[in-house]
Formats: structure tokens, C-alpha cells, sequence
């Protein structure tokens, strides 16, 4: 399935490059992040998970995580707003909003109640212990 992932990159590459004004892009800079523009970094040890997500140029109030038994969704809003002004006259005024959001499957499922997420310098770090399974439990009958 990868390999289709990259053909489909690659023949997109191709078609924006035989048709390049179709494609708009700001002018300040990138357009919008997809899904696969965020990078992350999953290490396990006999505890818990460690995740490293890069998630630059967005705020901390604008990065929500979820975790639903072993799976993690991470979802940022980018926000972009730029403005240069002389006097009373603006010279230009440009924005874009949107959302990206990827998820994951860990192999074992967290426990909520202890994770910790960390965002410093464009990345994400997130501390996920791994929910610790119930033993098998004798029952007495009566």
C-alpha cells in the first residue's frame, strides 16, 4: 500500500509540474499541511509509549489529541494570517485556515488517566503508559 501512496505522490508531482497555474499556492509561503506532513516518532519501552510529532507553526490551544484504547488521533487547526501596512493603507492581506488531523494504532491500549502531552519548539512530545492488562482472576465457587 505504500508503494501506491508514493506512485500517487509522484504522479501528482508530474501533473502539477505539466499544469502549474491550476495550482494556486499563497504567497507567503507553504499552503496547507496534509496528514502525511505530520512526522512522527513512536519508541515503546516496558511502560509506556513515547510519541514525537513534528507540528510546526501552530499554537498549543490549537493541538487537540484524543486516545481511544490504543488508537491516537492527533488534529491541529492552522491558522495563518499575514499583513504588512504603511500608514492607513494596506498593502497586503493575506490568510488561510484549515485543519489536518492523523492517526495511529499503538499495540497495546494507553491508560488515559496517566497521559501527558508536551509541545515545545514545533514538536509534540506525548508520554503514553500502556494500560496494564487485568491478570486472570481465580473465582471461588461458593
Amino acid at each position: 500500500m505504500a508503494s501506491q501512496l508514493q506512485r500517487g505522490n509522484l504522479f501528482d508531482d508530474i501533473f502539477r509540474e505539466f499544469t502549474p497555474g491550476f495550482f494556486i499556492k499563497p504567497l507567503h509561503g507553504d499552503s496547507l499541511p496534509a496528514a502525511s506532513q505530520i512526522k512522527i516518532d513512536v519508541k515503546e519501552s516496558d511502560t509506556a509509549y513515547t510519541v514525537n510529532a513534528e507540528v510546526p507553526g501552530v499554537n498549543k490551544e490549537d493541538i487537540h489529541v484524543s486516545i481511544d484504547g490504543g488508537v491516537v488521533t492527533l488534529r491541529a487547526e492552522v491558522k495563518q494570517h499575514d499583513s504588512e501596512a504603511s500608514g492607513e493603507k494596506v498593502l497586503r492581506s493575506e490568510r488561510y485556515y484549515g485543519s489536518v488531523a492523523r492517526s495511529f494504532q499503538l499495540p497495546q491500549e494507553v491508560d488515559q488517566a496517566g497521559a501527558k502531552a508536551k509541545y515545545e519548539n514545533g514538536v509534540l512530545l506525548l508520554t503514553l503508559p500502556k494500560k496494564q492488562a487485568s491478570g486472570v482472576q481465580r473465582l471461588n465457587i461458593e
